[in-house]
């Protein structure tokens, strides 16, 4: 399961924001049940941000935010949003080929 999340972020807190991403990074990566993770930054709006992630599946991606890494990391950067957060789960239909 493909989990795309945008995140609006007040500009003045992007470099924390990444700051902090970059400690927390292999931690969500290594999450059971998460296989990729990918931090994106849009080109024309400055502090807008897009995280991709590749899950097992609905479970796993549930026991993550449930879990105290989550928490920890949503505390620490709920304060600087600007917009609400908006997720997207998804599958791939990507025929590939063998």
């Amino acid at each position: 399961m493909i989990r795309i999340v945008k995140l609006t972020m007040d500009p003045a807190r992007s470099a924390e924001f990444e700051a902090l991403f970059a400690t927390r990074q292999e931690a969500i990566r290594h999450y059971p049940g998460c296989s990729h993770l990918e931090l994106w930054k849009d080109r024309s709006h400055i502090g807008v941000y897009f995280t991709y992630s590749i899950w097992d599946g609905q479970d796993s991606l549930d026991d993550y935010r449930h879990s105290p890494l989550f928490a920890d990391v949503w505390a620490a950067i709920k304060g600087w949003f600007t917009g609400k957060p908006e997720a997207w789960s998804l599958d791939d239909r990507t025929p590939h080929l063998p």
